[in-house]
């Protein structure tokens, strides 16, 4: 009843024109690494689209994912919301995987729930992992607010074939029916096992078939690519052309599909009425060696509460609104493109729940500080860490997969990461008083949070796996 209150309400209080409302494009890789790109460092790594994106608008050097995992990072992003306030949280599984009956909760309002509010035409292309449909038919984005789907329910590797070779870090080649995915077509299946070589470039031809489709009114596209999570596939026309090797082709074809979607914009006369958002759900899978990524000078990576397992690389572009070259100061999320995108598109943010993204549109527009004073660092529904301002505490550590843990310090540690981004020197001893305003922080958010039942539970079939393996993403 709340939720559809809420879109009632929205519907009858829209304030801004629609010819004044700007088109929504988000641009989600999988596992790219903090690192990854040339225009945050990378010496080998050849990323020239996504580069002259950053000259052309705003490259966040502090920018953070909800989570460490996919499954809840997609379901920050699209609420607003830390994970453990929607059920998309779970200290064990991790993730949905191919045979999970748990889905994104009906109740949540979604970005593209909240747009279609204000006349916003939604699709989405790629990755979805908020739920499988083949097992409730409420886990499909089309049941979430998106007008049209095309991609795969969830990572590449969740539906292995019975004997497939091992997923070996240095595996040179890969076969798509090793790993059997399943490309959808809004609820139609197109092809089992998907031909994963073709995959970026045919989510890129969707996602400009929608641009153009859709040019006469606003519109939403989340785009989340499959890549470079692993098993990592790249199209002829890229295999072999990069030094970093397979993980930079499939880095590169990501790229060149970044600067088909902006040179669509720009033919379409759209790129002045269009927000670009490009970033990551989660840092590198440090385990798969040379077939995962970098987390920079960051530690560590994926599945990690260290910098290097949800701070992320984040590009914002919008030509003639937001000034080229900027690199702003301050903290950032996923979190908070759900609250600066309903501003943006004159939709109220729903007043029936809580929600932890800020809005950044004067940071982006007019260059302001960036709202965002903390980060809460969750890895399932307990929380691990907390930043607030330059300094992190972290109540218990998480080294990425593979890695033993959680370990509980015998006192917090204190980074200040404006001076050691590496967190590599605990200065505890020197600030307690730091300690001790962080901990407070800590303390009032924790009283916003109430326990809801999490939708991960029935992830994992018994003959199936619940860590890390050639079988599935943790």
């Amino acid at each position: 009843m709340c939720r559809l209150l809420f879109l009632w309400l929205t519907f009858w209080g829209l304030t801004a024109v629609a010819a004044e409302r700007p088109n929504i494009v988000i641009i989600y890789a999988d596992d790219l690494g903090y690192g990854d790109l040339g225009c945050y460092g990378h010496p080998t790594l050849r990323t020239p689209n996504l580069d002259r994106m950053a000259q052309e608008g705003m490259r966040f050097t502090e920018f953070y994912s909800a989570a460490e995992v996919c499954t809840p990072s997609r379901a920050a992003l699209l609420t607003g919301r830390y994970p453990v306030r929607s059920g998309m949280a779970h200290d064990r599984y991790r993730v949905l995987r191919s045979q999970s009956t748990g889905h994104l909760p009906e109740g949540e309002i979604t970005l593209a729930e909240a747009l279609q509010t204000a006349g916003y035409a939604t699709g989405m292309v790629g990755k979805w992992h908020l739920g499988v449909w083949s097992n409730d038919p409420m886990g499909h984005p089309r049941r979430h607010g998106f007008d049209s789907f095309f991609g795969l329910p969830h990572s590449n590797d969740m539906d292995p074939v019975a004997g497939n070779p091992p997923r070996a870090n240095t595996l040179a080649e890969q076969k798509a029916e090793w790993w059997n995915s399943p490309l959808y077509r809004n609820e139609e299946l197109v092809e089992r096992p998907a031909d994963q070589t073709t995959l970026t470039r045919r989510y890129t031809e969707e996602a400009q078939r929608f641009i153009r489709e859709n040019r006469r009114r606003p519109f939403f596209l989340y785009f989340a690519h499959t890549f470079p999570h692993t098993p990592l596939f790249a199209s002829g026309a890229f295999r072999g052309t990069s030094q970093r090797g397979l993980y930079g082709d499939v880095v590169a074809e990501l790229d060149w599909s970044v600067g088909q979607i902006l040179e669509t914009l720009r033919r379409e006369k759209l790129d002045r009425k269009t927000l670009v958002v490009f970033s990551s759900d989660n840092g590198p899978w440090l385990i798969m060696n040379q077939q995962g990524g970098s987390a920079g000078l960051l530690r560590d990576g994926k599945g990690s509460t260290w910098e290097g397992g949800m701070r992320v690389p984040a590009i914002v572009w919008w030509p003639g609104r937001i000034k080229p070259g900027t690199v702003p100061e301050g903290i950032a999320s996923t979190l908070d493109l759900f609250p600066t995108s309903l501003r943006l598109a004159g939709v109220q943010l729903p007043a029936d729940r809580m929600v932890d993204g800020v809005d950044l549109t004067d940071l982006l527009l007019k260059g302001a500080p960036s709202p965002r004073q903390t980060m809460f660092y969750y890895r399932g529904t307990r929380l691990y860490a907390a930043r607030s301002g330059r300094w992190k505490l972290h109540l218990q550590t998480q080294d990425g997969y593979g890695q033993p843990g959680p370990t509980v310090p015998d006192r917090p540690l204190l980074f200040d990461l404006a001076t050691d981004p590496s967190e590599r020197f605990d200065v505890g001893a020197d600030h307690p008083e730091v300690i001790a305003g962080i901990q407070r922080e800590i303390e009032a958010h924790r009283a916003t949070v109430t326990p809801v039942e999490s939708q991960l539970e029935s992830v994992v079939a018994p003959s199936e796996p619940a860590k890390s393996g050639a079988s599935g993403k943790p």
